[in-house]
């Protein structure tokens, strides 16, 4: 089981360091780790964000653990030289195209939700998005019209073979959980959006214990946020993906609580490639202090133990530990509470 392990920037080595350490506290057997330089740091020793023989470490892995990217001191290099290239980079060359994010409020921790406590109760959703595809990734530019006004253009458009992938895995995933799947789009108004939801009802066709329902973005904000029971697995693309998965961790009440998965088609011999990484950025205010919250990071480990080496037991025993942790109080300066990263990646460890 090969892991490259990217701590990158900040608050990146010391959050990703207690992941590792949760890791190793599991006793896996064959558990190899290998550490890369990426971000700012790859910056400064190497001269580039994604050093080659990182990105070859990263081919050479089963699956990645990346922590955070983001250095101020880089922020007037050209943009091809700043950190957060390195993550757009690890997407594109390794294929990573299917963002899975879940959100879910804890119990006990309803109250920092900035939704009313009753609602925030009912948040517990994994929002499945379309990552290299979009308005992102269309042409785009800027051009001076017959008037002599400035104008700025983004073209977005999706393949039927790019929505056929995701919504696989988008279908996939809710069928594993036994839960809804809602396909979010504009249909309405986008022909992107109609061609879409024209494929996800064609691919349903493959599911029939999922149900399947769909809704327009803007009325899926305000469900998120009202009625967020309603959702179970949420699948969408880029652009409206990136609005809504910032708006359902939000609604839990600290990004230090979110990790995520980037996976591509690549299979080895235990299961998926994919990148994990916590939510939250490099918060340079606090690195080296030992304030930042490790969980997300350790919940991202989590979902790598589970969607790339099929080790379900051993994901939900991490989740448990978590859980257990937070109902205990090991709360975070992030939370309200006074516990630091090595106490709290501790207090996770002695709950395993």
């Amino acid at each position: 089981m090969k892991i490259a392990v990217l701590p990158g920037d900040g608050i990146g080595p010391e959050v990703t360091a207690e992941a590792v350490a949760v890791l190793e506290a599991l006793g896996l057997p064959g558990l190899t780790l290998f550490t890369g330089d990426v971000g700012g740091a790859a910056y400064h020793r190497h001269d580039h964000p994604l050093p080659e023989e990182t990105l070859q470490m990263a081919r050479e892995a089963d699956a990645i653990l990346f922590g955070a990217v983001g250095d101020p001191t880089c922020d007037t290099l050209e943009r091809h030289l700043r950190p957060e290239q390195a993550i757009l980079g690890l997407r594109k060359h390794l294929g990573l195209f299917a963002n899975l994010r879940p959100a879910k409020v804890f119990a006990g921790l309803e109250h920092l939700s900035p939704l009313r406590a009753d609602i925030a109760a009912g948040l517990d959703m994994l929002i499945v998005r379309e990552l290299t595809g979009d308005v992102y990734f269309g042409a785009k530019g800027q051009r001076v019209t017959d008037t002599g006004e400035r104008e700025g253009w983004d073209a977005m458009s999706y393949s039927e073979s790019e929505v056929r992938r995701i919504a696989h895995v988008a279908f996939r995933a809710a069928q594993a959980a036994g839960l809804p799947l809602t396909s979010v789009d504009k249909a309405n108004v986008l022909e992107t959006s109609q061609l879409w939801r024209d494929v996800v009802v064609e691919i349903s066709a493959e599911y029939p214990g999922v149900t399947l329902d769909h809704m327009y973005v803007d009325n899926a904000g305000m469900q998120t946020v009202s009625h967020p029971e309603r959702f179970g697995v949420v699948l969408t693309g880029n652009l409206f993906g990136d609005i809504l998965s910032d708006l359902a961790s939000a609604a839990v009440g600290s990004i230090g609580l979110l990790p995520s998965a980037s996976l591509g088609e690549r299979q080895t011999a235990f299961g998926t490639f994919g990148l994990y990484e916590p939510i939250h950025g490099s918060a340079p205010d606090i690195a080296g202090q030992g304030k930042a919250n490790p969980m997300a990071t350790i919940l991202s480990a989590a979902m790598m133990l589970r969607h790339s080496f099929g080790m379900e037991a051993e994901a939900a025993r991490i989740e448990a530990a978590v859980g257990k942790a937070l109902a205990d109080g090991m709360l975070g300066g992030d939370l309200g509470g006074s516990h630091g990263t090595a106490a709290i990646g501790a207090g996770v460890r002695e709950r395993l």
